[in-house]
């Protein structure tokens, strides 16, 4: 957990304990279905749940507002977040059913009462949200209008999309036409993991 305290120094111990109880989880989760790459469950905490944090050195969830993670998989970037924001609400969805119901085991025994998960699409999902996370689903052109329809009317200051991706990305938001801002993590972590990847912001 020294890696999440370097970085995010403000963590309480209450936190601390989830992140490590969600390695725990998240690993005999991923031993069972494959959540994510085998070979990436040694490197966990970097390659997984501060790389999921890297959107929250880029925004600030107000207490109060609602975040929808699409295509969540093993519950990434939904999870990390929810710990880190535990005054906001998280509503995750995955179409895959059997990662859900792992989603939905991990948030319970991590007591985030503040994160829902749903076996469902993006473009089905009626509630709205102030923001929209996700990690490296699509490419944006594809992604995009999928959420199209997710905002509140009066969402909160710097609603919008908030994705992960790596590598050169010029090409790609040409594609989407999407005004967009694109924030290199290494600005804020410096492990070589992290020196292609970026999050696009994507305001309302």
């Amino acid at each position: 957990m020294s890696l999440l305290t370097k970085y995010f120094p403000q963590l309480t111990p209450q936190q601390i304990k989830q992140f490590a109880l969600l390695e725990t989880e998240f690993k005999a989760w991923n031993a069972q279905i494959n959540l994510v790459a085998r070979t990436d469950t040694d490197n966990l905490v970097e390659r997984h749940i501060l790389h999921s944090l890297g959107i929250a050195k880029v925004v600030q969830f107000p207490a109060g507002s609602a975040v929808l993670d699409v295509g969540t998989g093993g519950g990434l970037p939904g999870l990390p977040l929810a710990i880190m924001f535990p005054e906001v609400k998280f509503h995750l969805v995955d179409s895959i059913g059997k990662k859900i119901k792992a989603v939905q085991f991990m948030a319970g025994a991590l007591g985030l009462s503040n994160v829902t998960a749903e076996q469902t699409r993006a473009e089905q999902v009626r509630e709205k949200f102030d923001f929209v996370v996700s990690r490296a689903v699509a490419r944006l052109a594809t992604f995009h209008p999928w959420i199209l329809h997710s905002y509140k009317k009066h969402p909160a200051p710097g609603a919008g999309l908030y994705y992960l991706k790596g590598g050169d990305l010029t090409e790609e938001i040409a594609e989407s036409g999407l005004v967009a801002r694109v924030v290199d993590l290494p600005e804020f972590f410096e492990e070589a993991f992290f020196e292609t990847k970026k999050v696009v912001v994507v305001p309302v």
